[in-house]
C-alpha cells in the first residue's frame, strides 16, 4: 500500500478496475479511506505521479472531514444498540450482558471491540429475520437464505433467487429504521427493481418508509466510522 509522505502521511489503496479509463481519486465519507482507481494496464508509477499532482485536492478534502471519521470501539466507548446509547463498561462471567444504559464486557479489554460487534452481530441476525419473515408474508413470497456483511456501499441487497443480504450495523439503527430496510429488500422479491410498481409495494408494507430513509441518508455515516476492531 503506497504512502503519501508528508504532515501527516496519508495510506492510500491502490484499485485497478477493468472499467476504469483514467485515474481517479475518491475519499470514503465513511471512514475516510483513500482509494486511488487505475486502468489494469496502467503502470504504479503513473499512479503515484498522478497522486502526487494531486495531494493539494486531497489533504484540503481529508482536513474537511470530522476528526472523528473512525471511532475505535473499547471499553468506556458509547455505541448505539437499537437506536439507544449505551455504555461499554468491564463485566464479570462469560457472556456481553445488557444492563440499565451499559453493556457489561468480561474479558480482556483489548478484545472488547471484536466481541461487541459479535454481540451485535448475532442481535442483528435475529432481528433481520424476524422483520424480513414478516414482510415475506405480507407480500407473499419465500427469501431463501439471509445472511449478514460488514457492507460499506449498501445496506442490503436480495438477489434474484431470494437470497436476502444486509449489514449487521443496522442493529445500532432505531428499529423502524432496521424495520425499512427489511421491507426495501423483500418488496424486491416482488420487483427486483426500482420501478414505481416496486415503490407502491414498499409504500404498502411500509407506510413511512421515507422518514427511516431520511434517517439512514443523515446517520448512517456515523454507523460506519464505529471500528471495532483493527
Amino acid at each position: 500500500m503506497p504512502v503519501l509522505p508528508g504532515p501527516p502521511p496519508v495510506e492510500v489503496h491502490l484499485k485497478r478496475s477493468a472499467r476504469a479509463r483514467r485515474f481517479s481519486l475518491r475519499v470514503s465519507r465513511l471512514d475516510g479511506k483513500v482509494t486511488l482507481s487505475m486502468p489494469l494496464r496502467a503502470r504504479e508509477g503513473e499512479a503515484l505521479a498522478f497522486l502526487r499532482g494531486h495531494e493539494g485536492w486531497l489533504r484540503q478534502t481529508l482536513q474537511g472531514m470530522p476528526d472523528s471519521a473512525v471511532r475505535p470501539v473499547g471499553l468506556g466507548s458509547v455505541i448505539p444498540v437499537e437506536g439507544r446509547e449505551v455504555l461499554l463498561a468491564p463485566g464479570t462471567g462469560r457472556g456481553i450482558r445488557a444492563d440499565e444504559g451499559r453493556l457489561l464486557v468480561p474479558g480482556d479489554p483489548e478484545t472488547v471491540g471484536a466481541r461487541v460487534a459479535a454481540w451485535l452481530e448475532v442481535l442483528a441476525r435475529d432481528r433481520l429475520a424476524r422483520a424480513s419473515t414478516h414482510y415475506a408474508g405480507l407480500v407473499g413470497r419465500r427469501y431463501v437464505t439471509l445472511a449478514l456483511r460488514d457492507t460499506r456501499s449498501r445496506w442490503g441487497s436480495c438477489s434474484p433467487d431470494g437470497r436476502l443480504m444486509y449489514s449487521w450495523r443496522l442493529i445500532m439503527a432505531p428499529p423502524p429504521v432496521l424495520d425499512y430496510v427489511a421491507a426495501h429488500e423483500v418488496a424486491h422479491l416482488v420487483e427486483l427493481n426500482h420501478s414505481p410498481a416496486y415503490w407502491a409495494v414498499v409504500s404498502r408494507i411500509c407506510p413511512d418508509w421515507q422518514v427511516q430513509r431520511a434517517w439512514l441518508h443523515a446517520n448512517g455515516q456515523v454507523l460506519h466510522r464505529l471500528r471495532f476492531q483493527d
